[in-house]
């Protein structure tokens, strides 16, 4: 029975990791990618946005 319990967190992992790969794959484009872009467009602009922020304070 030694050999079960040696095999089973292996099998585990490659199960949860094929889930994983397979989950990452449907949520690729699709009607997804509209929301997916519009939530890394809208960072983009907050990170400009703070960055010319930065810039435009004055330095003492």
């Amino acid at each position: 029975m030694g050999y079960v319990s040696a095999l089973v967190p292996p099998i585990v992992m490659a199960v949860a990791f094929t889930y994983l790969v397979v989950t990452i794959i449907k949520n690729q484009g699709g009607v997804n990618k509209s929301k997916e872009d519009a939530a890394v467009d809208a960072a983009l602009a907050r990170a400009e946005a703070a960055r010319q922020a930065a810039s435009a304070e004055p330095r003492s």
